[in-house]
């Protein structure tokens, strides 16, 4: 240990660990930069080219049965996905493979092309956390630093997908284990995150932006803002639904991914079977606002994350028919992130909630896109902080209080199965720190089929 009597030579310890990752974090920041930068053309190519030609959506089962053999046969435990980068982070194992970057980012843009509803979070945080495992492995790393690099893979990931630099490294930090964050990764996270977002900009990539017009007046006193009681209690309770509404997806999509894979006996039937159900629901409501990412529409008065932002620009069911749509491909076989289908059920569900209660449809939309993403991923903080990069920091205080109370009301549930749960919502210690967010899901699966199967023995307590 430095000793804390001796301060230059403290300094010069810190000095030589910066120098240390920096040299680490430069070309996994490039590399995973450059990749994020193809990949959101790519998305954007593909989008057009689906807007262009509508048949391609009568595709999709065919694209989702392609999808499934391409890792079945070639992806080794590439599917795992995310899942498979937070458990080689919080215990080394069989590695990320080097084929999983490009396998994710191929298979992802192919669901966009053929009408999926799915994300490009998941994408970017498995291109960043691929790319970190191979410069560890060339350079021959201790077991300690690769951990270290993984978490500064899904910072860069994050960080340049959405260009939010400051959320990615808190998001690295805070999502690996609900109860604990652990700060021996802070600089390196948050060099990466910067650097990847830099390197995705260099290439000409942007990112929408969004805009609350909405204002509160300064009072001058010791609180920069005017809090209203009344909005306050709004978004309080607008908070405790967007919780629910995260928990709903989580659990609606491991449902699916459960339920499919016990009635459908041919697993390459599963996705051939959700792209069919996709197309029915289409045709069904008569839009294709559901499919691909939803930040814009193919119609100007179309539902879609940017509309979502003034009035009449969501029905009051858009959130559930995206949250459907969503879990569905996802839940059986297609490839692709959950955060950007969560910004739109989290903004559609806003400016339901605002039409009904009188609230500014601007500012609720901007909660619910990042209080029903805190509630899915349990990541409050990193989400907060997104709603100051995206939206600016004037109404800081309600993105706190909404992202707050949405990731308290949605238990312990969440979008990654590898999750870990250190300490309970309710700030009770977990006995076994290595239980996860899936391990918690086949417990209470467990504890309701003894309950059903004890019915008709009055004699037996549960």
């Amino acid at each position: 240990m430095t000793p804390i009597s001796k301060p230059a030579i403290e300094q010069l310890a810190f000095f030589k660990y910066l120098g240390k990752w920096i040299l680490l974090t430069l070309p996994l920041a490039i590399v995973a930069g450059s990749m994020v930068a193809l990949f959101l053309w790519l998305l954007d190519e593909a989008t057009r080219l689906r807007w262009e030609h509508p048949w391609l959506l009568y595709l999709l089962p065919v694209a989702g049965v392609a999808i499934v053999a391409l890792y079945r046969f070639r992806g080794k435990n590439a599917e795992a996905g995310n899942n498979l980068v937070m458990d080689e982070i919080h215990q080394q194992g069989g590695g990320i493979p080097a084929r999983m970057a490009p396998f994710v980012l191929i298979t992802t843009v192919v669901t966009h092309l053929f009408g999926g509803s799915a994300g490009r979070e998941g994408t970017a945080v498995q291109i960043g956390g691929s790319v970190a495992q191979q410069v560890g492995k060339w350079l021959r790393l201790k077991r300690d630093d690769v951990r270290i690099l993984l978490m500064t893979g899904v910072a860069a990931g994050f960080g340049a997908v959405f260009g939010t630099p400051v959320a990615g490294t808190v998001f690295a930090l805070e999502v690996l284990t609900i109860g604990r964050i652990k700060y021996d990764a802070l600089i390196p996270c948050l060099m990466a995150a910067i650097m990847a977002d830099v390197v995705c900009s260099l290439y000409g990539i942007g990112h929408t932006h969004y805009h609350i017009d909405f204002h509160t007046l300064p009072t001058g006193g010791w609180m920069h803002f005017k809090l209203d009681p009344m909005l306050l209690g709004k978004v309080l309770m607008a908070a405790l639904l967007f919780g629910l509404a995260g928990t709903l997806f989580a659990e609606l999509t491991a449902g699916i991914k459960t339920l499919s894979g016990k009635l459908i006996r041919h697993k390459l039937l599963i996705p051939a079977v959700g792209g069919c159900l996709i197309i029915a629901l289409t045709w069904a409501l008569g839009t294709n606002d559901y499919l691909g990412l939803g930040v814009t529409s193919q119609h100007p008065d179309g539902v879609s994350i940017v509309n979502a932002f003034r009035e009449g620009g969501a029905q009051p069911m858009s959130w559930f028919w995206k949250l459907l749509f969503t879990a569905i491909t996802l839940g059986m076989g297609f490839k692709g992130g959950e955060v950007t289908p969560l910004f739109f059920i989290g903004a559609t569900l806003g400016n339901a909630i605002a039409m009904v209660t009188g609230a500014p449809v601007d500012l609720f939309a901007a909660l619910g896109f990042i209080a029903v993403f805190a509630a899915a991923t349990n990541t409050p903080l990193a989400c907060t902080i997104m709603g100051v990069e995206l939206f600016g920091g004037e109404h800081i205080l309600y993105f706190a209080l909404a992202c707050f109370v949405a990731y308290l009301f949605s238990g312990h549930s969440g979008i990654y199965a590898s999750q870990r749960i250190s300490l309970s919502k309710q700030g009770e210690p977990v006995s076994d720190t290595t239980s996860t967010i899936d391990t918690l899901r086949t417990q209470k699966k467990q504890l309701r089929w003894f309950k059903k199967s004890q019915k008709g023995h009055p004699g037996t307590r549960v």
